[in-house]
Protein backbone atom coordinates (compact mmCIF):
# COMPACT_ATOMS: atom_id res chain seq x y z
CA UNK A 1 0.00 0.00 0.00
CA UNK A 2 2.35 2.20 0.78
CA UNK A 3 6.21 1.79 0.80
CA UNK A 4 9.32 4.56 1.51
CA UNK A 5 12.98 3.55 0.28
CA UNK A 6 16.06 4.91 1.11
CA UNK A 7 15.07 8.29 2.20
CA UNK A 8 16.58 11.24 2.34
CA UNK A 9 15.22 14.91 3.91
CA UNK A 10 17.03 17.93 5.11
CA UNK A 11 15.25 21.19 6.43
CA UNK A 12 16.96 24.38 6.96
CA UNK A 13 20.27 22.54 6.93
CA UNK A 14 19.45 20.05 9.54
CA UNK A 15 19.39 16.06 7.95
CA UNK A 16 15.83 14.34 9.39
CA UNK A 17 16.44 10.91 7.29
CA UNK A 18 18.74 9.57 5.41
CA UNK A 19 18.59 6.13 4.26
CA UNK A 20 15.53 5.55 5.98
CA UNK A 21 12.65 3.26 4.78
CA UNK A 22 9.63 2.13 5.68
CA UNK A 23 6.35 -0.18 4.99
CA UNK A 24 2.56 0.04 5.68
CA UNK A 25 0.34 -2.54 4.47
CA UNK A 26 -3.26 -2.88 4.00
CA UNK A 27 -5.05 -3.29 7.53
CA UNK A 28 -1.44 -2.13 9.24
CA UNK A 29 -2.01 0.34 12.40
CA UNK A 30 0.91 2.08 12.88
CA UNK A 31 2.30 4.57 15.21
CA UNK A 32 5.33 7.38 13.94
CA UNK A 33 7.07 8.47 17.48
CA UNK A 34 9.97 10.24 17.98
CA UNK A 35 10.64 13.64 19.86
CA UNK A 36 9.59 16.76 19.14
CA UNK A 37 11.72 18.20 15.98
CA UNK A 38 12.36 14.57 15.08
CA UNK A 39 10.62 14.78 11.68
CA UNK A 40 6.99 13.08 12.08
CA UNK A 41 4.46 16.07 10.40
CA UNK A 42 7.85 16.44 7.87
CA UNK A 43 7.02 12.46 6.89
CA UNK A 44 3.62 13.54 6.33
CA UNK A 45 3.66 16.22 4.36
CA UNK A 46 6.17 13.65 1.65
CA UNK A 47 3.92 11.00 2.04
CA UNK A 48 1.17 13.52 1.04
CA UNK A 49 3.37 15.17 -1.58
CA UNK A 50 3.12 18.49 -0.26
CA UNK A 51 7.13 18.17 -0.06
CA UNK A 52 9.48 16.18 -2.03
CA UNK A 53 12.31 14.75 -0.58
CA UNK A 54 15.76 15.33 -1.43
CA UNK A 55 16.45 11.40 -2.23
CA UNK A 56 14.85 8.34 -2.29
CA UNK A 57 11.24 6.76 -3.31
CA UNK A 58 7.46 6.98 -1.86
CA UNK A 59 5.57 4.82 -3.57
CA UNK A 60 1.77 4.50 -2.97
CA UNK A 61 -0.40 1.91 -4.43
CA UNK A 62 -2.33 3.57 -7.07
CA UNK A 63 -6.19 2.63 -5.75
CA UNK A 64 -5.11 3.60 -2.24
CA UNK A 65 -7.61 6.65 -1.31
CA UNK A 66 -5.51 8.57 1.27
CA UNK A 67 -7.07 10.62 3.88
CA UNK A 68 -5.36 12.80 6.19
CA UNK A 69 -6.49 14.55 9.27
CA UNK A 70 -4.00 17.78 10.29
CA UNK A 71 -3.78 18.79 13.90
CA UNK A 72 -5.84 22.11 12.70
CA UNK A 73 -9.26 22.85 11.17
CA UNK A 74 -9.01 24.71 7.89
CA UNK A 75 -11.42 27.98 7.43
CA UNK A 76 -14.98 27.54 6.65
CA UNK A 77 -17.69 29.52 4.76
CA UNK A 78 -21.05 29.53 5.91
CA UNK A 79 -21.26 25.30 6.17
CA UNK A 80 -23.51 23.67 8.72
CA UNK A 81 -21.62 20.69 10.62
CA UNK A 82 -23.90 17.81 8.35
CA UNK A 83 -22.35 19.59 5.15
CA UNK A 84 -18.67 19.52 6.26
CA UNK A 85 -19.13 16.00 7.11
CA UNK A 86 -20.63 15.20 4.15
CA UNK A 87 -18.61 17.11 2.29
CA UNK A 88 -21.67 18.60 0.11
CA UNK A 89 -20.89 22.29 0.12
CA UNK A 90 -17.08 22.54 0.01
CA UNK A 91 -15.05 19.08 -1.11
CA UNK A 92 -17.66 17.65 -3.74
CA UNK A 93 -17.81 20.21 -6.23
CA UNK A 94 -13.64 20.90 -5.73
CA UNK A 95 -13.21 16.95 -6.51
CA UNK A 96 -15.85 17.04 -9.52
CA UNK A 97 -14.07 20.07 -11.03
CA UNK A 98 -10.59 18.76 -10.45
CA UNK A 99 -12.19 15.09 -12.27
CA UNK A 100 -12.95 17.46 -15.27
CA UNK A 101 -9.66 18.84 -15.71
CA UNK A 102 -7.92 15.77 -15.77
CA UNK A 103 -10.42 14.10 -17.62
CA UNK A 104 -10.06 17.29 -20.10
CA UNK A 105 -6.27 16.39 -20.13
CA UNK A 106 -6.64 12.78 -20.84
CA UNK A 107 -4.74 11.87 -17.58
CA UNK A 108 -7.37 9.35 -16.29
CA UNK A 109 -5.03 6.21 -15.40
CA UNK A 110 -3.03 8.40 -12.79
CA UNK A 111 -2.77 7.60 -9.11
CA UNK A 112 -4.33 11.05 -8.83
CA UNK A 113 -7.78 10.49 -10.59
CA UNK A 114 -8.00 6.92 -9.09
CA UNK A 115 -8.19 9.05 -5.80
CA UNK A 116 -10.19 11.73 -6.65
CA UNK A 117 -12.95 9.03 -7.92
CA UNK A 118 -12.98 7.23 -4.95
CA UNK A 119 -13.29 10.49 -2.77
CA UNK A 120 -15.80 11.19 -5.17
CA UNK A 121 -17.70 8.27 -5.48
CA UNK A 122 -18.11 8.18 -1.05
CA UNK A 123 -18.88 11.40 -0.96
CA UNK A 124 -21.96 10.88 -3.75
CA UNK A 125 -23.06 7.46 -1.95
CA UNK A 126 -26.73 7.47 -1.21
CA UNK A 127 -26.03 6.57 2.10
CA UNK A 128 -23.35 9.46 2.92
CA UNK A 129 -26.02 11.12 5.19
CA UNK A 130 -26.92 8.53 7.12
CA UNK A 131 -22.98 7.50 7.61
CA UNK A 132 -22.20 11.09 8.53
CA UNK A 133 -24.40 11.34 11.48
CA UNK A 134 -23.63 7.81 13.02
CA UNK A 135 -19.95 9.55 13.17
CA UNK A 136 -21.13 12.58 14.26
CA UNK A 137 -22.94 11.03 17.23
CA UNK A 138 -19.97 9.16 17.63
CA UNK A 139 -17.73 11.97 18.04
CA UNK A 140 -20.31 13.82 20.62
CA UNK A 141 -22.26 15.94 18.49
CA UNK A 142 -25.91 16.04 19.53
CA UNK A 143 -28.33 15.77 16.87
CA UNK A 144 -29.93 19.56 17.39
CA UNK A 145 -26.47 20.70 16.52
CA UNK A 146 -26.41 19.00 12.66
CA UNK A 147 -27.81 22.02 11.07
CA UNK A 148 -25.55 25.32 12.98
CA UNK A 149 -22.93 26.58 11.08
CA UNK A 150 -19.57 25.06 12.14
CA UNK A 151 -17.79 28.33 12.28
CA UNK A 152 -20.26 29.12 15.30
CA UNK A 153 -18.15 26.35 16.87
CA UNK A 154 -15.14 25.53 19.01
CA UNK A 155 -11.98 24.52 16.73
CA UNK A 156 -12.13 21.45 18.45
CA UNK A 157 -15.83 20.88 17.67
CA UNK A 158 -15.32 21.62 13.65
CA UNK A 159 -11.84 19.48 14.35
CA UNK A 160 -14.28 16.47 14.49
CA UNK A 161 -16.91 17.49 11.83
CA UNK A 162 -13.64 17.38 9.54
CA UNK A 163 -12.81 13.74 10.98
CA UNK A 164 -16.24 12.45 10.62
CA UNK A 165 -16.08 13.30 6.55
CA UNK A 166 -12.62 11.52 6.65
CA UNK A 167 -14.82 8.11 8.18
CA UNK A 168 -17.90 8.55 6.16
CA UNK A 169 -15.13 8.67 3.12
CA UNK A 170 -13.27 5.00 4.47
CA UNK A 171 -10.37 5.88 3.08
CA UNK A 172 -7.50 2.90 2.40
CA UNK A 173 -4.62 4.69 4.61
CA UNK A 174 -5.64 7.17 7.29
CA UNK A 175 -3.31 9.61 7.91
CA UNK A 176 -3.95 11.01 11.81
CA UNK A 177 -1.76 14.11 13.36
CA UNK A 178 -2.69 13.87 16.85
CA UNK A 179 -6.04 12.75 16.14
CA UNK A 180 -7.47 12.84 20.24
CA UNK A 181 -6.33 16.64 20.81
CA UNK A 182 -9.92 17.77 21.04
CA UNK A 183 -11.80 14.75 22.00
CA UNK A 184 -13.44 14.47 25.27
CA UNK A 185 -13.29 11.36 26.89
CA UNK A 186 -16.43 9.32 25.73
CA UNK A 187 -15.55 10.54 21.63
CA UNK A 188 -11.95 9.23 22.47
CA UNK A 189 -13.30 5.68 23.31
CA UNK A 190 -15.01 6.06 20.73
CA UNK A 191 -12.68 6.39 18.03
CA UNK A 192 -10.37 4.34 19.73
CA UNK A 193 -12.85 1.57 19.30
CA UNK A 194 -13.29 2.35 15.73
CA UNK A 195 -9.96 2.40 15.02
CA UNK A 196 -9.11 -0.70 16.27
CA UNK A 197 -11.54 -2.40 13.74
CA UNK A 198 -10.90 -0.28 11.12
CA UNK A 199 -10.57 -1.97 7.85
CA UNK A 200 -8.23 0.45 5.76
CA UNK A 201 -4.73 0.86 7.34
CA UNK A 202 -4.21 3.57 9.80
CA UNK A 203 -0.87 5.45 10.19
CA UNK A 204 -0.88 8.00 13.10
CA UNK A 205 1.25 10.93 14.92
CA UNK A 206 0.13 11.00 18.74
CA UNK A 207 1.29 12.12 21.87
CA UNK A 208 -1.31 9.94 24.06
CA UNK A 209 0.32 6.67 25.17
CA UNK A 210 -3.17 4.76 26.33
CA UNK A 211 -4.83 5.85 22.59
CA UNK A 212 -1.67 4.09 20.91
CA UNK A 213 -1.66 0.64 23.05
CA UNK A 214 -4.83 0.67 22.18
CA UNK A 215 -4.97 0.81 18.17
CA UNK A 216 -1.86 0.20 16.97
CA UNK A 217 -0.33 -3.12 16.09
CA UNK A 218 3.10 -1.82 14.49
CA UNK A 219 5.48 1.49 15.57
CA UNK A 220 8.10 2.94 13.78
CA UNK A 221 10.74 5.31 16.18
CA UNK A 222 12.78 7.92 13.88
CA UNK A 223 15.95 7.28 15.35
CA UNK A 224 19.63 7.97 14.07
CA UNK A 225 17.68 9.67 10.98
CA UNK A 226 16.44 6.16 10.37
CA UNK A 227 12.62 4.77 10.74
CA UNK A 228 13.22 1.68 13.01
CA UNK A 229 10.54 -0.42 12.52
CA UNK A 230 8.90 -2.48 16.00
CA UNK A 231 6.12 -4.81 16.56
CA UNK A 232 3.25 -4.28 19.08
CA UNK A 233 2.12 -1.16 20.91
CA UNK A 234 3.46 1.08 22.35
CA UNK A 235 4.36 -0.46 25.46
CA UNK A 236 5.80 -3.34 23.55
CA UNK A 237 8.07 -0.73 21.62
CA UNK A 238 9.47 0.51 24.82
CA UNK A 239 10.42 -3.14 25.90
CA UNK A 240 12.17 -3.67 22.45
CA UNK A 241 13.74 -0.26 22.23
CA UNK A 242 15.33 -1.07 25.62
CA UNK A 243 16.75 -4.50 24.31
CA UNK A 244 17.92 -2.89 20.96
CA UNK A 245 19.48 -0.55 22.40
CA UNK A 246 21.46 -2.70 25.07
CA UNK A 247 22.35 -5.50 22.13
CA UNK A 248 24.03 -2.06 20.26
CA UNK A 249 26.33 -1.33 22.97
CA UNK A 250 26.88 -5.21 23.77
CA UNK A 251 28.17 -5.16 20.01
CA UNK A 252 29.67 -2.06 20.20
CA UNK A 253 32.17 -2.59 23.03
CA UNK A 254 32.58 -6.13 21.51
CA UNK A 255 33.80 -4.38 18.14
CA UNK A 256 35.95 -1.81 20.16
CA UNK A 257 37.69 -4.79 22.06
CA UNK A 258 38.27 -6.85 19.05
CA UNK A 259 39.75 -3.25 17.75
CA UNK A 260 42.21 -2.91 20.63
CA UNK A 261 43.46 -6.08 20.68
CA UNK A 262 44.06 -5.99 16.68
CA UNK A 263 45.63 -2.88 17.49
CA UNK A 264 47.65 -3.95 20.25
CA UNK A 265 49.17 -6.93 18.00
CA UNK A 266 49.98 -4.80 15.28
CA UNK A 267 51.79 -2.11 17.46
CA UNK A 268 53.79 -4.72 19.18
CA UNK A 269 54.96 -6.79 16.30
CA UNK A 270 55.17 -4.45 12.97
CA UNK A 271 59.46 -3.60 13.96
CA UNK A 272 59.66 -7.61 14.20
CA UNK A 273 60.66 -8.67 10.63
CA UNK A 274 59.19 -12.29 11.18
CA UNK A 275 55.60 -10.64 12.43
CA UNK A 276 55.50 -7.62 10.34
CA UNK A 277 53.18 -9.25 7.72
CA UNK A 278 51.09 -10.27 10.41
CA UNK A 279 51.25 -7.05 12.18
CA UNK A 280 50.07 -5.37 8.58
CA UNK A 281 47.32 -7.33 8.12
CA UNK A 282 45.68 -6.93 11.50
CA UNK A 283 45.74 -3.09 10.42
CA UNK A 284 44.15 -4.13 7.37
CA UNK A 285 41.26 -6.02 8.80
CA UNK A 286 40.48 -3.41 10.95
CA UNK A 287 40.05 -0.87 7.99
CA UNK A 288 37.79 -3.17 6.26
CA UNK A 289 35.45 -3.66 9.54
CA UNK A 290 32.46 -2.02 9.14
CA UNK A 291 32.34 0.58 11.98
CA UNK A 292 29.66 0.22 14.63
CA UNK A 293 28.91 3.80 16.00
CA UNK A 294 28.23 4.24 19.51
CA UNK A 295 24.68 4.17 20.53
CA UNK A 296 22.92 6.92 21.57
CA UNK A 297 20.47 5.91 24.82
CA UNK A 298 17.32 6.11 23.95
CA UNK A 299 15.73 9.62 25.43
CA UNK A 300 14.20 8.56 29.06
CA UNK A 301 11.79 11.06 31.52
CA UNK A 302 13.89 13.00 33.57
CA UNK A 303 13.20 12.74 37.59
CA UNK A 304 12.79 15.96 39.52
CA UNK A 305 11.52 15.94 42.70
CA UNK A 306 8.98 18.94 43.03
CA UNK A 307 10.28 20.67 46.34
CA UNK A 308 7.69 20.50 49.54
CA UNK A 309 5.21 23.30 49.66
CA UNK A 310 4.03 24.80 52.11
CA UNK A 311 1.20 22.58 54.33
CA UNK A 312 -2.16 24.42 53.51
CA UNK A 313 -5.61 23.47 55.82
CA UNK A 314 -7.20 20.04 55.41
CA UNK A 315 -10.10 21.85 53.24
CA UNK A 316 -7.98 23.09 50.35
CA UNK A 317 -10.78 25.26 48.54
CA UNK A 318 -14.83 25.08 48.46
CA UNK A 319 -17.04 26.20 46.08
CA UNK A 320 -21.10 27.63 48.08
CA UNK A 321 -23.86 28.26 46.16
CA UNK A 322 -21.57 28.86 42.98
CA UNK A 323 -24.12 30.70 39.85
CA UNK A 324 -22.08 30.64 36.86
CA UNK A 325 -23.14 32.41 33.45
CA UNK A 326 -22.06 33.68 30.21
CA UNK A 327 -25.23 35.71 29.08
CA UNK A 328 -27.91 34.08 28.65
CA UNK A 329 -25.82 30.24 29.05
CA UNK A 330 -26.25 28.99 32.37
CA UNK A 331 -23.17 27.22 33.31
CA UNK A 332 -23.89 26.73 37.01
CA UNK A 333 -26.80 27.42 39.57
CA UNK A 334 -26.44 26.59 43.37
CA UNK A 335 -23.46 24.37 43.04
CA UNK A 336 -21.40 23.30 46.01
CA UNK A 337 -17.84 21.66 45.89
CA UNK A 338 -14.87 20.78 48.40
CA UNK A 339 -11.43 19.67 47.54
CA UNK A 340 -9.68 17.73 50.34
CA UNK A 341 -5.93 18.76 51.40
CA UNK A 342 -3.87 16.23 48.99
CA UNK A 343 -6.63 14.67 46.39
CA UNK A 344 -5.91 14.45 43.06
CA UNK A 345 -8.80 15.49 41.52
CA UNK A 346 -9.69 14.89 37.68
CA UNK A 347 -12.29 16.86 35.99
CA UNK A 348 -14.42 14.75 32.70
CA UNK A 349 -17.07 15.55 30.81
CA UNK A 350 -17.98 16.50 27.31
CA UNK A 351 -16.00 19.49 25.72
CA UNK A 352 -18.43 22.62 26.51
CA UNK A 353 -20.00 20.83 29.88
CA UNK A 354 -18.07 23.28 32.06
CA UNK A 355 -14.47 21.67 33.18
CA UNK A 356 -12.50 24.95 31.78
CA UNK A 357 -15.20 27.21 33.62
CA UNK A 358 -15.15 25.46 36.98
CA UNK A 359 -11.17 25.46 37.34
CA UNK A 360 -11.22 29.28 35.95
CA UNK A 361 -13.72 29.63 39.30
CA UNK A 362 -11.61 27.73 41.58
CA UNK A 363 -8.71 29.90 40.08
CA UNK A 364 -10.87 32.50 40.59
CA UNK A 365 -9.67 34.33 36.94
CA UNK A 366 -13.30 34.47 35.81
CA UNK A 367 -16.60 36.54 37.89
CA UNK A 368 -19.55 34.47 39.46
CA UNK A 369 -23.04 36.08 39.60
CA UNK A 370 -23.45 34.57 43.36
CA UNK A 371 -22.04 32.31 45.74
CA UNK A 372 -18.82 32.25 47.88
CA UNK A 373 -15.18 30.78 46.41
CA UNK A 374 -13.49 29.69 50.27
CA UNK A 375 -9.30 29.32 50.00
CA UNK A 376 -8.15 26.78 52.76
CA UNK A 377 -6.10 27.82 55.58
CA UNK A 378 -2.49 29.14 53.95
CA UNK A 379 -3.69 28.03 50.60
CA UNK A 380 -1.14 28.76 47.76
CA UNK A 381 -2.73 28.73 44.54
CA UNK A 382 -1.26 27.94 40.85
CA UNK A 383 -3.65 28.05 37.68
CA UNK A 384 -1.59 26.54 34.47
CA UNK A 385 -4.11 28.04 32.11
CA UNK A 386 -4.66 26.49 28.67
CA UNK A 387 -3.19 30.19 27.57
CA UNK A 388 0.02 29.39 28.18
CA UNK A 389 0.85 33.11 27.51
CA UNK A 390 -1.17 34.68 30.14
CA UNK A 391 1.22 33.48 33.02
CA UNK A 392 4.79 35.22 31.27
CA UNK A 393 6.40 37.93 31.13
CA UNK A 394 7.10 38.54 27.19
CA UNK A 395 10.29 40.86 27.58
CA UNK A 396 12.14 37.96 29.91
CA UNK A 397 14.62 35.16 28.96
CA UNK A 398 13.35 31.34 29.45
CA UNK A 399 16.58 31.61 31.97
CA UNK A 400 15.46 34.93 33.61
CA UNK A 401 11.36 33.99 33.78
CA UNK A 402 12.13 30.54 35.39
CA UNK A 403 15.22 32.58 38.09
CA UNK A 404 12.45 35.00 38.83
CA UNK A 405 9.72 32.47 39.83
CA UNK A 406 12.04 30.86 42.09
CA UNK A 407 14.47 33.52 44.00
CA UNK A 408 16.16 30.79 46.04
CA UNK A 409 17.11 28.79 42.69
CA UNK A 410 20.87 28.75 41.52
CA UNK A 411 21.45 29.38 37.84
CA UNK A 412 23.17 25.84 37.84
CA UNK A 413 19.84 24.25 38.54
CA UNK A 414 17.69 26.30 36.37
CA UNK A 415 19.77 25.48 33.73
CA UNK A 416 19.66 21.25 34.27
CA UNK A 417 15.45 21.51 34.79
CA UNK A 418 15.45 24.00 31.89
CA UNK A 419 17.32 20.95 29.77
CA UNK A 420 15.46 18.21 31.16
CA UNK A 421 12.45 19.92 29.12
CA UNK A 422 14.07 21.00 25.91
CA UNK A 423 16.05 23.82 26.82
CA UNK A 424 19.28 23.28 26.19
CA UNK A 425 22.32 25.78 25.67
CA UNK A 426 21.25 29.05 24.12
CA UNK A 427 17.53 28.28 24.01
CA UNK A 428 17.69 29.56 27.76
CA UNK A 429 17.95 33.02 26.65
CA UNK A 430 15.23 33.51 24.11
CA UNK A 431 12.92 36.02 24.92
CA UNK A 432 9.06 33.83 26.44
CA UNK A 433 7.72 36.42 23.42
CA UNK A 434 9.05 34.25 20.75
CA UNK A 435 8.58 31.13 22.63
CA UNK A 436 5.66 28.20 20.53
CA UNK A 437 3.23 27.06 21.83
CA UNK A 438 4.85 23.79 23.02
CA UNK A 439 7.70 25.96 24.19
CA UNK A 440 5.48 27.82 26.59
CA UNK A 441 3.55 24.67 28.13
CA UNK A 442 7.04 23.65 28.70
CA UNK A 443 7.99 26.81 30.85
CA UNK A 444 5.16 27.48 32.19
CA UNK A 445 5.28 23.67 34.06
CA UNK A 446 9.33 24.72 34.92
CA UNK A 447 7.92 27.68 36.76
CA UNK A 448 5.71 25.37 38.67
CA UNK A 449 8.15 22.97 39.48
CA UNK A 450 10.49 25.21 40.68
CA UNK A 451 8.09 26.83 43.08
CA UNK A 452 5.25 24.82 43.61
CA UNK A 453 2.02 25.90 45.04
CA UNK A 454 0.00 23.76 47.79
CA UNK A 455 -3.50 24.15 45.03
CA UNK A 456 -2.24 23.31 41.79
CA UNK A 457 -4.80 23.94 39.02
CA UNK A 458 -3.99 22.63 35.49
CA UNK A 459 -6.01 22.71 32.55
CA UNK A 460 -4.77 20.19 29.48
CA UNK A 461 -1.37 20.51 31.22
CA UNK A 462 0.21 17.88 28.04
CA UNK A 463 -0.90 19.54 25.58
CA UNK A 464 2.34 20.21 22.91
CA UNK A 465 4.51 18.22 25.05
CA UNK A 466 6.00 14.89 23.46
CA UNK A 467 5.63 11.46 25.49
CA UNK A 468 9.14 11.60 26.90
CA UNK A 469 8.39 15.30 28.56
CA UNK A 470 4.60 13.91 29.40
CA UNK A 471 6.14 10.82 31.68
CA UNK A 472 8.63 13.34 33.05
CA UNK A 473 5.79 15.69 34.33
CA UNK A 474 4.09 12.53 35.01
CA UNK A 475 6.74 10.98 37.44
CA UNK A 476 6.82 14.44 38.97
CA UNK A 477 3.07 15.42 39.38
CA UNK A 478 3.21 11.29 41.38
CA UNK A 479 5.54 12.73 44.34
CA UNK A 480 3.91 16.00 44.59
CA UNK A 481 2.89 16.55 48.35
CA UNK A 482 0.03 19.30 47.37
CA UNK A 483 -3.70 19.60 46.26
CA UNK A 484 -4.10 18.88 41.80
CA UNK A 485 -7.15 19.68 40.23
CA UNK A 486 -6.69 18.80 36.76
CA UNK A 487 -8.31 18.84 33.12
CA UNK A 488 -6.93 16.08 30.38
CA UNK A 489 -7.73 14.19 27.90
CA UNK A 490 -4.34 11.68 28.30
CA UNK A 491 -5.90 8.57 29.39
CA UNK A 492 -2.33 7.47 30.71
CA UNK A 493 -1.80 10.65 32.16
CA UNK A 494 -5.45 10.32 34.20
CA UNK A 495 -4.67 6.69 35.69
CA UNK A 496 -1.17 7.63 36.36
CA UNK A 497 -2.72 10.43 38.79
CA UNK A 498 -6.28 10.38 40.06
CA UNK A 499 -7.32 9.82 43.11
CA UNK A 500 -10.98 11.02 42.74
CA UNK A 501 -13.15 12.45 39.53
CA UNK A 502 -15.48 14.89 39.03
CA UNK A 503 -17.88 14.20 36.28
CA UNK A 504 -19.07 17.25 34.89
CA UNK A 505 -22.38 17.47 32.69
CA UNK A 506 -25.40 19.28 32.21
CA UNK A 507 -24.57 22.15 34.88
CA UNK A 508 -24.33 19.01 37.29
CA UNK A 509 -21.25 18.10 38.95
CA UNK A 510 -21.06 14.36 40.26
CA UNK A 511 -18.33 13.15 42.58
CA UNK A 512 -16.39 9.23 42.42
CA UNK A 513 -13.51 8.96 45.15
CA UNK A 514 -11.25 6.40 43.32
CA UNK A 515 -9.45 6.14 40.39
CA UNK A 516 -10.26 6.51 36.98
CA UNK A 517 -11.29 3.13 35.96
CA UNK A 518 -13.14 2.97 39.13
CA UNK A 519 -15.29 5.85 37.89
CA UNK A 520 -15.52 3.87 34.06
CA UNK A 521 -16.85 0.92 35.66
CA UNK A 522 -19.44 2.92 37.90
CA UNK A 523 -20.67 5.07 34.78
CA UNK A 524 -20.46 2.56 31.81
CA UNK A 525 -18.71 5.34 29.73
CA UNK A 526 -16.28 2.64 28.06
CA UNK A 527 -19.71 0.58 27.65
CA UNK A 528 -21.73 3.48 25.83
CA UNK A 529 -18.16 4.44 23.60
CA UNK A 530 -18.78 0.91 22.81
CA UNK A 531 -22.84 1.12 21.81
CA UNK A 532 -22.20 4.42 20.12
CA UNK A 533 -20.08 2.86 17.48
CA UNK A 534 -22.84 -0.32 16.95
CA UNK A 535 -26.03 1.90 17.00
CA UNK A 536 -27.56 3.12 13.71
Amino acid sequence: MLTIRDLKMSLGGRTLFENASMQVNYGDRVALVGPNGAGKSTLFSIILKVNEADEGTVERDIWTMVGFLPQEAEALGEETVLEVATGRVELLPKLEKRLHELEAAGAVEGAEYMEAHAKYDALNDPQVEAKAKKMLVGLGYKEKDFGRPAREMSGGWIMRAHLARLLVMEPDLLLLDEPTNHLDLLSLLWLQNYLANYSGAVLMISHDRQFMDEVVTQVYDIADKKLIPYTGNYSDFLKQREERYEQQVAAYKNQQKEIQALQEFADRFRAVPSKASQAMSKLKQIERMELIEKPQAPRKPFRFQIPPPPRGGQRAISLDGIHMAYGSNKVYTGLDLTIERGERTVLVGPNGAGKSTLLKILAGVVPIQEGVVNLGHNAKLGYFSQHRADTLDLNKTVLEEVLASAPGLREDEARGILGSFMFRKEDVYKLTGILSGGEKSRLNLVKFLVDPPNLLLMDEPTTHLDITTVESLTLALERYEGTLVFISHDVHFIRSLATKVLHVKNGQVMSYPGSYDYFLEKTGAADDARAALTAG
